[in-house]
């Protein structure tokens, strides 16, 4: 079956959904996303510079998996929320309500001729509250979560995950692990590779971790 006879739904059941993978992990001292960098159409390797980690504000950011064009929409359409939201509050927008609006927004288009076909985490921090990780599922489920993984390597990552990862583990070592379950992914899932985008979030703001950084540790 070619996916260019399918209807858009059945194609993400079909290929799309399948197609990546990302990590999030809250740690004692900072949010770690992680994501590999190729996009796939079926059995195609698409792009080798895909970026799976998307910043929202200086200290929230999203990661995608599914449809490119509708993640990248979704990306585009919460940062200019986020940003009217502080021009007119005058305050910075909570971790928990920017995943709230997101999920309001993936829910209201359930039903449509137009959903959105993604599957997307969303981490930051809050000065109050500290740090929060949201899994969000295209019907507009949402659950927070301390580590979560998605997409078609997700399935192998946990398996480094699970093993690895334990509550109030430092910044530098949820980059370690991030590294490591991704380079397992992209080992064993033929829609993972092509390099690995790492981001991680404090107190003081969004950094992305440099690529000899992460080179070293997947080495």
């Amino acid at each position: 079956m070619k996916y260019m006879d399918i209807s858009k739904e059945e194609f993400f059941k079909e290929y799309a959904k399948h197609g990546t993978t990302t990590i999030g992990l809250v740690c004692s001292d900072a949010v770690v996303l992680a994501a590999e960098k190729r996009a796939t159409s079926g059995y195609l390797v698409a792009h080798k510079v895909a970026d799976k980690i998307i910043p929202i504000t200086d200290k929230i950011a999203i990661t995608i998996a599914g449809y490119v064009g509708d993640a990248q929409m979704l990306g585009k359409y919460l940062r200019s929320e986020m940003e009217l939201y502080e021009i007119r509050r005058q305050k910075k927008v909570t971790v928990k309500a920017a995943a709230t609006l997101l999920a309001n927004i993936l829910f209201g288009n359930r039903m449509s001729m137009t959903p959105f076909y993604v599957q997307i985490l969303l981490a930051g921090h809050d000065e109050e509250t500290g740090f929060h990780l949201f899994s969000l599922d295209a019907d507009g489920g949402n659950i927070e979560d301390k580590m979560v993984s998605t997409g078609s390597g997700s399935v192998i990552a946990y398996g480094v995950l699970e093993d690895k990862y334990k509550e109030g583990i430092n910044k530098e070592e949820g980059i370690l692990i991030a590294a490591r379950a991704i380079k397992s992914a992209m080992a064993r899932d033929i829609a993972s590779g092509e390099g690995i985008d790492i981001y991680t979030i404090t107190e003081k703001g969004m950094v992305k971790v440099p690529k000899e950084e992460i080179a070293k540790l997947v080495k």
